[in-house]
């Protein structure tokens, strides 16, 4: 079933006899009555269809699943808006999410996300450790990048299939690199001190920089090598011989603007093993990698679906938030 073409298969069919059956019963005429009718059988089988694939991976782990799902890749590329990417609001949906369930089972995070706000991504991680008391994997079906990829490390271990990426923590800060800002303005005073003409080339685009922007800029950098070198240490490599080395080795690996070069660079399954992230090859228990493959799809088909639905984060009991508005 772990194909897209499978599972919207499965939900036409389940459509199709939903709406033959309410059109052969209905009597209202009604073009628009109908048309709603019509969408809410939609609505209703895509959102059941998630469900049934969450819990059903949730049943084979034994775990308690919470998927948190960006439809950022089925909107417009020039799409701002930040309720795709990580943010405050999305304490809600994990609140909700969390409620109800049975935290000495652990969490498994299946995550798709572009990333977003660092101080956001502190305060979930902080949240959801306190909750499962660390014992939290993170599942990467397809993307978990920036932020998310700061979320994966504070994993005790990340879940990947030969699709899955994850990519650099360095910080954007105001829509650009903050290590590329760094290594700009000091590659300015060096070009400068060796040949003074050059100071006028410079001028134009430092004086673009703001008032403390420069200082804002590396405090952003400090807090996601912070971050990132204090989760490692205190869960993934907890008992890890040589930690201090293998946690510097992955956060230069992770954090450096100079190595990744762009901030959009993806690190497949190979890719983290080399940096020392403790990764697991979705490939190795194929019931798994067919339910978490079942559930990325199923979310794909929803973004589709439900053209509105901006993320969706829920649990494998049903409890739903979904985000909607402009993509």
């Amino acid at each position: 079933m772990a194909n897209f073409t499978n599972i919207e298969l499965q939900f036409n069919n389940q459509c199709n006899n939903l709406i033959a059956n309410f059109l052969a019963q209905n009597q209202n005429p009604d073009p628009n009555f109908i048309n709603q009718e019509i969408n809410k059988i939609r609505t209703s089988v895509i959102n059941q269809l998630r469900i049934q694939y969450v819990s059903s991976l949730s049943t084979h782990t034994g775990r308690n699943v919470i998927v948190y799902y960006s439809t950022f890749l089925q909107g417009s590329i020039m799409s701002n808006n930040p309720e795709l990417m990580i943010n405050d609001n999305d304490m809600n949906g994990l609140m909700n999410a969390v409620s109800g369930l049975d935290k000495t089972k652990g969490l498994d995070l299946v995550l798709h996300t572009p990333g977003g706000v660092t101080t956001a991504t502190e305060a979930i991680v902080k949240y959801l450790r306190k909750c499962f008391n660390k014992n939290i994997r993170v599942i990467v079906p397809h993307m978990a990048m920036s932020a998310g990829t700061m979320i994966a490390c504070s994993a005790k271990e990340i879940i990947m299939g030969k699709e899955s990426s994850l990519g650099p923590i360095d910080p954007q800060y105001r829509n650009v690199p903050a290590e590329g800002v760094i290594d700009e303005f000091n590659r300015a005073v060096k070009e400068i001190q060796s040949n003074p003409q050059k100071a006028l080339v410079w001028k134009e685009i430092i004086s673009q920089y703001r008032p403390t922007f420069l200082g804002e800029c590396q405090y952003a950098i400090d807090l996601s090598r912070n971050l990132v070198t204090e989760w490692l240490s205190s869960c993934m490599f907890k008992n890890s011989k040589q930690k201090q080395t293998k946690v510097g080795n992955i956060v230069n690996g992770l954090a450096s603007h100079a190595f990744s070069k762009l901030h959009d660079k993806h690190y497949d399954y190979e890719d983290c093993k080399k940096i020392g992230l403790k990764v697991i090859a979705l490939e190795k228990d194929a019931t798994l990698q067919d339910l978490v493959l079942s559930v990325h799809h199923s979310y794909v088909l929803s973004s589709y679906v439900l053209l509105g639905s901006l993320k969706y984060i829920e649990n494998n009991n049903g409890q739903t938030f979904v985000i909607s508005g402009k993509k």
